[in-house]
């Protein structure tokens, strides 16, 4: 029988933004610690209105210890900026707190998270959303969405829809910035970058983002 993995063990009695995040550091839910630099954990305002959650943490992330500081971070920074909405008031985590990947030369190269591996690393996502209670929530790219909006999610399908959710007011996907930086073309990554900020801007109008405090 598969030992369970599952970040639980690890949280702290006392759950606040800052002792979670000081937990996730020592957590060896999964085996992948094991290969990581180091946890990468979400950053952001306690009181962000807008909660980012993406996949995992690539290469950069990984060195830095902080979410979407890399190519893809740019891409996702140059798309709130367009959609209006100011990076500072969102909070950015990841499904997978430590980077996953093979060695291909020496390059570290993304590998996507097994379904046993988000399950475990789970826990963490949940207590952010619980803590920050953002007014909208937007996954980027399809394991994002799955984890949180449900294994039967297609971005490809929903993405830019506001969905109904118990996590927050209004929640939707939209793709991942990386996967405009792996379009063919230029064109190909204006046109891809113009639908991004088409499905931010629907994040950015939604009634919750911009309107009175949700109480806490």
């Amino acid at each position: 029988m598969a030992t369970e993995w599952s970040a639980l063990p690890f949280l702290p009695s006392r759950i606040s933004l800052s002792s979670i995040r000081e937990a996730a550091c020592h957590c060896h839910g999964c085996p992948l610690y094991k290969h990581a630099t180091q946890t990468v954990f979400g950053e952001g305002r306690k009181t962000a209105r807008l909660l980012l959650v993406g996949e995992q943490p690539g290469n950069d992330e990984d060195l830095a210890g902080r979410p979407f500081v890399g190519p893809a971070g740019r891409i996702l920074d140059e798309g709130l900026a367009a959609a209006g909405i100011d990076r500072e008031e969102a909070y950015g985590t990841n499904v997978v707190k430590h980077f996953k990947w093979i060695p291909k030369g020496a390059r570290r190269m993304h590998q996507k998270p097994s379904q046993r591996e988000i399950a475990a690393c789970l826990p963490w996502l949940t207590k952010e959303i619980e803590i920050i209670r953002p007014h909208v929530l937007v996954c980027l790219g399809a394991t994002a969405a799955q984890a949180v909006l449900g294994r039967q999610f297609r971005v490809s399908l929903q993405r830019g829809r506001v969905v109904a959710s118990s996590l927050a007011p209004h929640a939707l996907a939209t793709v991942h910035p990386s996967s405009i930086l792996r379009q063919r073309t230029s064109e190909e990554r204006r046109r891809e970058m113009r639908r991004f900020v088409a499905d931010l801007k629907v994040a950015s109008n939604s009634k919750n983002y911009k309107g009175e405090p949700r109480r806490r």
